[in-house]
């Protein structure tokens, strides 16, 4: 499954059962290289999310990694801890808002 497939329905999930997601206002970007290389966002707003394509909101933590390891972060197969301290994941901004990010997905695996 692809990257933007895989953000749609996670969306679907989110917002059909938004209780893991409540209280969390931010924004998360996701620099991914290789196939689906490009930049994603998602944004957490009043129990609601969103993802676009491209820079359109002001990120509080982005998040850079393949679009390989994504799928795998997002599926619950890749510890970001151990990807971050293996220079596999790269994080720019609010690193707490990157630990509520592991709890938010896992919540919805």
């Amino acid at each position: 499954m692809a990257v933007k497939e895989t953000l749609e329905t996670l969306k679907e999930k989110m917002n059909s059962n938004p209780e893991g997601i409540q209280g969390l206002n931010t924004t998360y970007q996701f620099d991914l290289t290789g196939t689906d290389e490009g930049i994603y966002q998602i944004k957490f707003e009043d129990g609601q999310v969103e993802y676009v394509l491209g820079e359109t909101y002001e990120p509080k933590c982005t998040l850079a990694l393949s679009d390989a390891n994504f799928l795998k972060l997002v599926a619950g197969k890749l510890n970001p801890t151990m990807a971050f301290m293996g220079g596999k994941l790269k994080i720019k901004g609010e690193m707490g808002l990157a630990l509520k990010l592991q709890n938010v997905l896992k919540s919805y695996q």
